[in-house]
């Protein structure tokens, strides 16, 4: 029975090629994610390491707000008291910030979480350990900056050059004394890090004599447990302090868990692969298991019982899942390195480090591969060996039986029926809880609605066969005809289409949902041309709304500075504006009083939080600012709430008398002609043409807020294209069977007129009308379930509302079209080229 399961292996080569396709591209993603992830756990782990590999203590220091009014920071004699220490051999103090330099256009270089200042903080001879310079030296005056290698070659800056330096204050210029190489993870990250003299960097970001972190080097047989112990005794109680192990290992940890994320992200498209291949397999084993039939009848008639045939089958399998296992696990290998060199080309820089193989992946890739092919195999196995041997013999078709079509039906759509339940009751349900009900529900409708396709095809084919029949005339007739001719295999092949396009359909309805919602929350709430942000997403300076106020043709500047006010005994976050133009630059719908107030030192207070409090026009409330301060203030309106706005509009010349540092995320601008180049380019020459200041219209404002969603469903399409192609597979496979299947009843139709240019179109427009089917179905389970997910946080997205993409479903539906053609180009070719007469003798 081995030397037969090995023998049929050799004998359907072309076949079973689509089979080992299919398991070899989920393998490949599953085996080179686990690669590509021990790579880069290992890699950065071992940046880490190197990282503190001189450090024996770390000592941090970030206060807050309160306590950073008496002490900001590490001070220095905080510095020399643990220099001073028995065991120290030095101390590296650090305080660091945001700072970007502009390219040759006039554009930051890296983005701006990854655009880093700190200060040069050279030891006894004159070296800072961290960096090691390839040009120049270090900064030793105010006026004078070194910069990473990378930055300095993208800005094309060398030794000597006049560099312009954007932090969160106006642009000042210094010259470059030298350039460096570091493993800094900011640089490594794609972005820039710039070195200052120690005065600089505490001046920029925190206050002259204060360091935020300090990097103790151990005397040579100094143990670094027992010198951490001391140097706690001698800093500020706020200050926390590790050993430089401690802190490579937490590091370390922190990595490894950002990486499972990506890791989790990535096994769960493998795995949606791998269950659309388990439809091919399976296809794959019911298609060579009918075509020997005969063959495996007449091996139970010589003796060979029904375990040895469902065995025979399962060896096959197995033997084909060892090959697509071990070709997968070596495609997986190249996928880890095109994955780390995509990486590094998107400017993501990966440290140094050697691939990873371990054995987890190699042992996943061969578990993996082999049980889904067998697992796949074994239900078309256990069928053929309940054919009974003289009812085998004379026919090569087992119809199924009506019993187990209604039991097979009866259990679908209980399936289905229970899911649906579910996944209604979570979209009423809402939160965490619904989406749990949901995400059964969507397990439990998938699988009942792959028991029922095949009894679906039927009537939904039966719909969209007229529209085949009048176009293509006889050749589309015998294409509808021949789709439902074998529902079983059908509905098999049109169930990776579904599960694909179940995937794609719901999250671009969430997507189009959300990015409406967005719009509405965003744009359609700004009257203003223009949004000023920072890039890091850190503060505006005050100087940026002077700047802009006075620019020539700014007809009205408001800020929205963060701030919070405590009312009737609990903190209420309030929003620091310009009084008469917030209302020219936001749409604020105003139920009681005037924004006019505003000016006069009164306040604005949102109709939820009023009501909520019992507040109305014309109270005079008790309030507390953050610097405890107490103050009376006036409500001088009320206005509709909207997720844009903060809950009290204020004065912002009242919140700066009481915060010590100000926190202004943007500010809004309107301009005489409205948005133009030569209005922004004025903003931008007011506000010092600062590479790190975004000047963005009502365009770029949309695309800041719904460019994350389009990106992340791109990332998504991309992902779920490889479930797409192995669907395409399988209608290759059903409408290979299909023509060896009709090889007779082809060369009867060739015979009586029909030429080969019509047999290639009723083979293609077959291929297209299972496409079609299986991608109704996805778009309308996608489409069900994801209204039920957006149903679930409606109520914390106002201007919610049901969006169906007429646009990119309409796109599905021609690519699954598409799809078909493709997937029909040999089948269509091998009937077309079947010799009609030896077609008419075949059995």
């Amino acid at each position: 029975m081995l030397r037969t399961a090995l023998r049929n292996v050799l004998a359907h080569k072309a076949r079973l090629l689509m089979t080992v396709l299919a398991v070899m591209l989920g393998v490949a993603f599953v085996s080179g994610t686990l690669v590509f992830t021990d790579t880069l756990s290992q890699a950065f782990r071992s940046q880490s390491t190197k990282s503190y590999e001189d450090v024996a203590v770390a000592v941090s220091m970030y206060p807050s707000a309160e306590e950073a009014q008496k002490t900001p920071g590490l001070s220095q004699k905080d510095v020399d008291r643990v220099a001073k220490l028995d065991g120290v051999a030095s101390v590296t103090p650090r305080v660091d910030g945001f700072a970007g330099v502009p390219d040759k256009d006039g554009k930051l270089i890296g983005v701006g979480w990854s655009s880093k200042g700190t200060n040069f903080a050279p030891g006894k001879d004159g070296k800072d350990r961290a960096y090691t310079f390839v040009a120049g030296a270090g900064p030793v005056r105010d006026t004078q900056i070194a910069l990473d290698e990378d930055s300095a070659d993208k800005g094309g800056y060398k030794v000597g050059d006049t560099v312009r330096v954007a932090t969160n204050g106006p642009v000042k210029e210094f010259t470059l004394a030298g350039v460096f190489t570091t493993e800094d993870g900011a640089v490594n990250a794609g972005g820039s890090l710039i070195l200052f003299d120690t005065s600089v960097a505490q001046k920029l970001y925190l206050k002259p004599g204060y360091f935020q972190d300090l990097a103790v080097t151990a005397a040579p047989g100094a143990d670094a447990d027992k010198l951490l112990d001391e140097v706690l005794k001698v800093v500020p109680k706020a200050a926390t302090a590790q050993t430089g192990q401690a802190l490579a290992e937490e590091q370390a940890k922190d990595i490894e868990a950002g990486l499972g994320s990506l890791n989790q992200v990535l096994l769960g498209f493998a795995g949606i692969a791998l269950f659309v291949g388990v439809f091919l397999i399976s296809n794959t084993f019911t298609m060579l298991v009918a075509q020997r039939t005969k063959e495996l009848a007449l091996m139970r008639a010589v003796g060979a019982s029904r375990k040895q045939i469902t065995r025979s089958v399962l060896a096959e399998a197995g033997v084909v899942g060892l090959v697509a296992s071990a070709v997968g696990y070596l495609l997986g290998v190249g996928l880890a390195v095109g994955l780390r060199s995509a990486m590094n080309a998107f400017e993501l820089k990966i440290p140094d480090g050697d691939l990873v193989l371990g054995a987890t992946p190699v042992l996943t890739a061969f578990a993996v591969g082999v049980l889904i092919t067998m697992l796949a195999a074994w239900l078309p196995g256990r069928r053929a060996a309940k054919i009974p041997p003289v009812a085998a013999m004379s026919s090569v078709h087992a119809t199924a039986s009506t019993k187990s079509l209604v039991v097979r039906n009866s259990i679908g759509a209980a399936l289905t029926a229970i899911g649906a339940v579910l996944i209604v009751l979570g979209a009423g349900k809402g939160g965490d809880t619904g989406r749990m009900l949901i995400a059964g529900g969507a397990f439990l409708t998938l699988i009942g609605v792959i028991v029922l396709i095949p009894m679906l095809s039927r009537p939904v084919i039966a719909v969209i066969r007229p529209v085949f029949v009048n176009l293509f005339g006889v050749s589309g007739k015998l294409a509808g005809l021949n789709a439902v001719r074998n529902p079983r295999r059908t509905g098999a092949t049109a169930s990776a289409l579904a599960i694909g396009l179940t995937l794609v359909t719901g999250l671009s309805v969430i997507g189009a949902t959300v990015g409406q919602a967005l719009d509405k929350m965003t744009v359609d709430q700004i009257r203003a041309d223009y949004m000023i942000t920072m890039a890091s997403q850190t503060s505006l300076s005050e100087d940026a709304l002077t700047a802009l106020a006075k620019a020539p043709g700014v007809t009205a500047a408001s800020p929205q500075q963060a701030g919070a006010l405590e009312i009737k005994g609990s903190y209420v976050s309030a929003s620091g504006v310009t009084p008469g133009d917030i209302e020219k630059v936001l749409k604020i719908t105003t139920v009681n009083g005037s924004l006019a107030s505003l000016g006069e030192g009164q306040i604005a207070v949102a109709e939820k939080t009023a009501a909520k409090r019992g507040l109305k026009v014309g109270d005079t409330v008790p309030v507390e600012y953050l610097d405890k301060a107490e103050d009376k203030l006036t409500i001088g309106a009320i206005y509709e709430d909207s997720e844009f706005l903060s809950p009290v509009l204020i004065d912002q010349k009242v919140i700066d008398a009481h915060e010590q540092e100000t926190y202004t995320p943007q500010i809004f601008v309107t301009m005489d002609g409205g948005p133009s180049d030569a209005n922004q380019k004025a903003l931008s020459k007011a506000l010092g043409d600062n590479p790190a200041i975004t000047v963005m219209d009502k365009k770029d404002i949309r695309d800041e807020f719904g460019g994350q969603i389009n990106l992340l469903l791109n990332i998504v399409y991309g992902l779920l294209a490889m479930a797409l192609l192995i669907a395409v597979l399988g209608v290759v496979n059903t409408l290979a069977m299909s023509v060896f299947e009709r090889q007779q009843e082809i060369g009867m139709l060739r015979a009586i007129g029909l030429d080969r240019r019509r047999v290639k179109r009723m083979v293609r427009l077959e291929a297209v009308v299972i496409s079609v089917f299986g991608a109704i179905v996805g778009i309308g389970l996608g489409s069900f379930l994801g209204w039920a997910i957006g149903e679930t946080f409606k109520s914390s997205l106002p201007g919610y509302a049901l969006v169906l993409p007429w646009d990119r479903i309409g796109i599905f539906l021609v690519l699954a079209g598409l799809v078909g053609v493709l997937a029909s180009l040999w089948p269509a070719r091998s009937a077309a080229k079947l010799n009609m007469l030896a077609a008419i003798k075949a059995e």
